[in-house]
């Protein structure tokens, strides 16, 4: 994975206008070819969860490939309302201490623009030091390509929700004391809202296909045994794999803090699923959903 490292970058002006980085790439930049892409990935998936959910794991890799797992993870919350919907994200090409906040007004796809809330973004920012409002992470082209992770989760809730606000979170640091500090001021500020805390990760990268699926098999486990603690250990040691452990782990704990304490994968597939992938490297996709 790379990372490039860069100073610190203090918030921008409120006007700001977060553009798509990733339109044309990852998926459509046509608004109706993306909104017929996803309704084909969400037409074959089920309701399974009956339970309120405040959070859910969900892929970012190019719709193509991990689409059909992302829209079964999106199914369980379509026709919900949340008063805030936070993203939790890692960080691919910048390196930084703590998390970075995106201090702008709007957040854009082929879909139309998001507004971020800005006062809970600043509640949970003044929750802690190492939480800065910053576009670190956030640029849209940085060293010629911006960051996806967080980007591509945002045109499938605007189709399961419709209207809603965000809190875009960028993570550099996925270690246990980073997650644990940024859960800790998510569930505090979130304690009297309707919140959904999306963690954005793929898990498996570049193994073969039957490699790939017995190391997700571990971290699928863990998963539905709701072990965020040792999802860390595991990740950290190379037993598992999963590029948004941090933001997966975050979620995690602080839904339980709010009183969500169930979890569920309801989706799993590669790469080498779909018609464009092949068996030699694959990638892993998981969704999942905590609930109670």
């Amino acid at each position: 994975m790379l990372f490039l490292i860069s100073s610190f970058a203090g918030a921008q002006t409120n006007d700001e206008v977060r553009e798509p980085a990733v339109a044309g790439m990852f998926y459509p930049r046509n608004a109706k070819k993306l909104t017929a892409m996803i309704d084909e990935y969400l037409a074959p998936t089920e309701k399974v969860i009956t339970g309120e959910i405040g959070g859910l794991v969900a892929p970012h890799a190019g719709y193509i490939y991990s689409g059909p797992v992302a829209a079964w993870s999106y199914e369980q919350i379509s026709g919900n309302s949340y008063d805030v919907v936070v993203i939790l994200a890692p960080s691919h090409y910048e390196n930084f201490q703590g998390v970075s906040i995106f201090p702008g007004k709007y957040y854009e796809t082929p879909l139309g623009k998001i507004a971020v809330d800005q006062d809970l973004a600043i509640r949970v920012s003044q929750a802690s030091p190492d939480i800065h409002l910053s576009e670190q992470g956030h640029h849209p082209g940085y060293s010629g390509r911006g960051e996806h992770s967080l980007e591509v989760q945002l045109p499938f809730l605007q189709k399961v929700l419709g209207y809603f606000e965000i809190i875009p979170i960028i993570m550099a640091d996925q270690s246990w004391e980073n997650d644990k500090m940024l859960g800790d001021a998510l569930a505090e500020t979130l304690k009297d809202k309707n919140a959904l805390i999306v963690a954005s990760s793929d898990l498996s990268h570049y193994h073969s296909y039957s490699e790939a699926r017995e190391l997700d098999k571990l971290l699928i486990g863990l998963f539905n045994s709701f072990d965020y603690e040792k999802i860390v250990r595991e990740c950290e040691s190379r037993k598992v794999e999963a590029c948004g452990y941090g933001p997966i782990v975050t979620m995690m704990y602080a839904c339980a803090r709010l009183g969500y304490k169930k979890s569920k994968v309801v989706n799993y597939a590669t790469s080498g699923d779909v018609p464009a992938g092949e068996k030699s490297q694959v990638v892993g996709y998981l969704g999942g959903v905590v609930y109670k």
